[in-house]
């Protein structure tokens, strides 16, 4: 093996994509992925603190991200209006790997009681975030905190639609047409009898 790899992250990437898939995350061994890839364990340890990271490490820092984009959103905007410029901004950013992959990581993510409990609290973080910026704007406290859990259920629900269409829709557009229907949901005239 030549001691220099300039692909050895996705290889590692993909080898361990693939040994989960096959036989599970937790018969997975770090030494079975580095064989795979062709890499030595050592590599696979300067490119990822354990067998997780590999799921996780390429993941953009959505929170910060969310924080940001409220943080400069003109000042006349309302909470739902932030959200709803910034949906396709997030969607870009953390989606950009296609279906596929996607696909393939939730499988392994939903089949381990570890990595699914991560995942939540990935959502988790992004609501405070996303409450935290709101409230450091001047929304009240409670309307930060429905705008938050409002956007994480749209992108949740979103995500679900956009993996189980394959991606035959892009996630920008489901992603607003999810909006659309919880706006229309909130405004039912019934519900407010």
């Amino acid at each position: 093996m030549s001691r220099w790899q300039p692909d050895a992250r996705e290889r590692l990437e993909r080898a361990a994509l693939e040994l989960f898939a096959d036989q599970g995350f937790g018969e997975t061994t770090v030494p079975q992925i580095t064989a795979r890839a062709g890499l030595t364990t050592r590599t696979f340890f300067r490119h990822f603190a354990d067998k997780k990271e590999v799921l996780f490490a390429n993941e953009i820092d959505v929170p910060a991200l969310a924080a940001q984009m409220i943080a400069a959103a003109p000042a006349e905007l309302t909470p739902m209006q932030i959200i709803s410029g910034g949906l396709e901004a997030v969607a870009a950013a953390q989606f950009s790997s296609g279906v596929d992959y996607v696909v393939a990581r939730k499988a392994v993510i939903e089949s381990d009681e570890g990595l699914r409990e991560r995942e939540l609290h990935k959502q988790s973080a992004l609501a405070s975030a996303i409450a935290q910026s709101f409230v450091a704007r001047g929304v009240d406290e409670l309307e930060a905190t429905l705008t938050a859990h409002l956007t994480v259920t749209v992108f949740s629900v979103s995500i679900g639609r956009w993996l189980d269409q394959n991606g035959a829709v892009p996630l920008p557009e489901l992603l607003h047409e999810t909006l659309a229907a919880l706006r229309g949901i909130m405004v039912d005239a019934s519900w407010n009898s």
